[in-house]
């Protein structure tokens, strides 16, 4: 018997609420969350609250989740975005990041770099790339499915998911190479396959359930981090809106004005005199 899908347990629980649907999505998906929130903090005990605030959020949006979303996706983004919440209330923790982040590799040293020297700054790449790419990536390298599957995923071809993995790949291969990290799109690859996700701690899964769809036994800290994390999805969403109509009004605009300049001169003659 297959296993049940990302979207059809994400569906279940949007209809009924189901325990067990949400339950199976938190194992599958705990250690992808874990791990962004470990590269974000490296402390096991901060990397375990902001997992059990990115499945609150997830317990909370789960309705408002089109049918389509990749949710391996929109997990690691979540992740992302409460780790960079959780940090910006621990400023000193902040600066010591941005300290180790800017520090260029020493001459001499292998050009091939190694984990340790670019995990610090993968989730800020991650975060440059577009939701597509951040998916794409996501699925292929973090969870390791072939490029069938992530063609699948997608919505898309095989071949086109295979461009679409290394041109995101060909991306962060850029943005490392701006930081002084410099290696191939192969050995970013390799390193993301291998070390992207660890497993997260025995018996986290268990308690996220337990708690993530009640609530009531979440922490004040944890429900405050989920509040701020909701608020800057709202935010990124907004801003996306805004910049996709500003856009298309000045695409309108520029068609309208084309159409007006070539018209004949005899027109926009009468059209002036009619006003």
């Amino acid at each position: 018997m297959n296993e049940a899908t990302d979207r059809e347990l994400l569906k279940r629980f949007q209809e009924s609420e189901s325990d067990d649907a949400f339950a199976t999505l938190v194992q599958r998906h705990i250690h992808l969350v874990y791990s962004a929130a470990h590269r974000g903090t490296t402390n096991p005990h901060h990397a375990e609250e902001i997992s059990q605030a990115v499945f609150v959020t997830l317990a909370r949006k789960a309705k408002s989740l089109p049918s389509e979303t990749i949710l391996a996706g929109w997990l690691y983004q979540t992740a992302r975005l409460t780790t960079a919440n959780f940090l910006r209330a621990e400023k000193r923790r902040i600066q010591r990041e941005q300290i180790a982040f800017m520090q260029p590799i020493h001459e001499g040293t292998s050009t091939e770099i190694q984990w340790q020297d670019f995990a610090p700054a993968l989730e800020d790449a991650m975060g440059h790339l577009s939701a597509t790419d951040r998916d794409a990536l996501v699925l292929r390298h973090f969870e390791n499915k072939s490029l069938a599957e992530v063609g699948t995923e997608l919505g898309i071809g095989e071949r086109a998911a295979q461009k679409r993995v290394h041109r995101a790949i060909e991306k962060l291969r850029q943005f490392f190479g701006r930081r002084g990290l410099a290696a191939t799109a192969t050995v970013i690859a390799a390193k993301l396959s291998a070390h992207s996700v660890q497993a997260a701690p025995v018996g986290l899964a268990i308690t996220i359930s337990a708690t993530a769809i009640k609530g009531s036994a979440v922490a004040v800290s944890t429900l405050t981090l989920v509040k701020e994390t909701i608020k800057t999805m709202t935010w990124l969403k907004t801003k996306t809106s805004l910049a996709l109509a500003t856009g298309l009004l000045l695409v309108a605009g520029g068609g309208i004005a084309t159409a007006y300049h070539g018209r004949p001169h005899g027109d926009q003659d009468r059209s002036a005199e009619a006003q």
